[in-house]
Parts: structure tokens; sequence; C-alpha cells
């Protein structure tokens, strides 16, 4: 059974291969939509409304892809994966996009076949505690039992941070984020901990969110992008330019509403993005006018922030390191030329 289930792996592996080499770009076009692997269930991020409409900050990146080739941010299928077989669905062709707040590191970079495209959100990893426990520091957590989703990065920080620190935990493992937020929420142990992000995201769903606080260390870089096949460099380079032009337009002020009075721009940085000089578009196999469609149907990346998770938001976050390079942060695009 288990050679059964290795060589259709294998088989689907070639099969995607194949169908890399012969265009990802092509074969979107061909079925008329994009395939997006998402979470479902990381409210900000990714998770759908009770009409079954997809709502986030994964998502909508996903929907400026769809823009960007179809002129049309609907002709998105939200796929939700787990932890466990989201790198497989991409390697298979099963997704085109990997969307699922994934931290880019050298092994998954080397070892599984990807091509993270940049960061759309700086993260790092945290702890949450209920405040009844009267814990203020992370250095206060000796001894504590810790929530922790297996396979996923958070399991190695959490060992290198007690190890470190002279401290032990107890850690209390599960498969799936949901099931660790439910056992953390009854009681059964004294700390979650994931990406800070993922904890704001968890909180909203607690039974009494108002109890719960998230502790100030952040312990990891958790860089979270998109991440597509390394065999076909045409989506690669499509994917990734589609994350800076939501970067560039924030940065030059090009928004989904003033973005129809900006296509009489004199600026030459802005003329290049919109389309109105040069054949940018038509390098990537796209149209003139692809980030046009973007910024127009979906917004520039701080329209998508200030939506999905910002202060305004049941998440609450600040930009921060997400900011723009020259508002404090580290977002930071090559330009259009």
């Amino acid at each position: 059974m288990r050679f059964k289930t290795a060589l259709f792996v294998a088989l689907a592996l070639c099969l995607a291969a194949a169908q890399a080499i012969g265009g990802t770009l092509d074969d979107v076009k061909k079925k008329g939509f994009v395939s997006a692997g998402v979470s479902g269930k990381v409210p900000g991020f990714s998770v759908p409304d009770d009409k079954g409409f997809w709502l986030g900050l994964d998502v909508d990146f996903c929907r400026a892809v769809a823009a960007a080739v179809f002129d049309d941010p609907n002709k998105v299928k939200f796929v939700p994966v787990t932890t466990k077989e989201r790198f497989t669905a991409l390697q298979t062709g099963e997704i085109d996009i990997l969307s699922r707040n994934t931290t880019w590191t050298l092994q998954r970079d080397a070892e599984q076949g990807l091509e993270f495209v940049g960061t759309l959100f700086y993260d790092g990893q945290g702890f949450m505690v209920n405040k009844k426990l009267g814990v203020k520091s992370a250095k206060d957590l000796n001894g504590a039992s810790i929530c922790i989703q297996i396979g996923t990065t958070t399991e190695m920080n959490v060992s290198d941070y007690f190890a470190a620190n002279g401290m032990k935990y107890k850690p209390v493992v599960f498969e799936s984020a949901d099931e660790a937020a439910v056992i953390y929420d009854s009681g059964r142990c004294d700390v979650y901990t994931t990406d800070a992000s993922g904890l704001a995201a968890r909180r909203t769903t607690l039974s009494k969110p108002e109890d719960n606080v998230i502790l100030p260390e952040i312990i990891s870089k958790e860089p979270l992008g998109p991440a597509v096949r390394q065999s076909d460099g045409q989506w690669v380079d499509i994917v990734r330019w589609t994350l800076f032009v939501l970067l560039n337009a924030e940065e030059l002020g090009v928004t989904s509403k003033n973005v129809d009075q900006m296509l009489k721009s004199e600026n030459p940085d802005v003329k290049r993005l919109l389309g109105t000089e040069g054949t940018y578009g038509e390098m990537l196999g796209l149209t003139k006018d692809w980030a046009y469609r973007i910024i127009k149907h979906v917004g520039n990346y701080g329209e998508l922030f200030e939506k999905n998770v910002g202060p305004n938001t049941a998440l609450k976050l600040e930009r921060g390191l997400n900011a723009q390079w020259n508002k404090g942060g580290i977002m930071y695009a090559p330009p259009v030329r």
C-alpha cells in the first residue's frame, strides 16, 4: 500500500513538472481560474464568511494574481490545505499558488521544490496566556504546559527559546491549529504558541477573547509569503511581481480609488507601473495594464492590510515591520523599470 502511494505521488510530481514546463500561465488560462491553496481557518488571512465568500490577506493576494491574469479577481478557486499536505498540493499541481501563512525557510526553499516569491507579512512567534495565570513575560513560563501545532516551525522555536533561557516546558502537541486552540481554550494547557498574527486571529475565536493576553516577547523571525513551484520561471515572476505591484502602488500613493485619475500622472514611476509607458506587462506574458488591473480590483498593500488585519479589524494589528520602508517598516519592492 505504501508503494502504491509513493508511486502515485511520484507520477503526480512528474505530471506537475510536465505542466510547469508547458507553462503554468497557459494552464491557468485554459482552465479559467487560479487554484490557490489557503488555510481556510485563520481570521484576517483566509476564512470563508457565513455565505461562503472568502476573506483575508492571503486570499486577497490570490485575487490580485487573478486580476493580473484575467482582469477578474474572482477567477480563483480556493483550496483549503493543511500544514501536512500544503507542499504536496503545490508540488503535484493541485494548486498554482500556496498562500497560507507559510514561513520562508532555507529547508523549504531547498528541499520542497518551492519558490517563495517574497514576504507578504513579516511575523514572529509569540505566546498567549489567560490573564488569570498572572504572567507578564515569556521569561515567567518555566514549567508551563504549551499547546503546539506539529509540523510547523513553532516546535523548534519553542525548544530553542526555552533551552537558551534555561527553562523547561511541557509540550502538548496537536496536528491542527483548530485543535490546539480548542484545548488551550478549555484550560488543558497554560500557553498557546504560534505566529503573533495567528495568536491575534485565534484569540477572536476563543470563548472569552478579552480574558487572554499576548505576551510581549517575539522569539523568532517568521517571514510569511506565497510560494509557487520552482520549475516555472514565468509563473514565479508573475506572482512575485504581483506582490511588488501592491507594494510599489502604496509607496507611490496609487489606490483603488484614485488609480483611474493616476493614469494621467506624469510621474515616470507611476506611468511605468500603470502601463501608460513601456511594455513591462508583456515581458511577463501579460497585458500592458496588468498592474492597473490589480490595483483597480484589489487595491494596494496598505489597503489590503487595513481591510483585513489592521487596527480597525478584529485582529487590531499595527503595521510595525509591515509598514513601508520609508514609514518605519521594512516593506520594500524593486522598481518597475
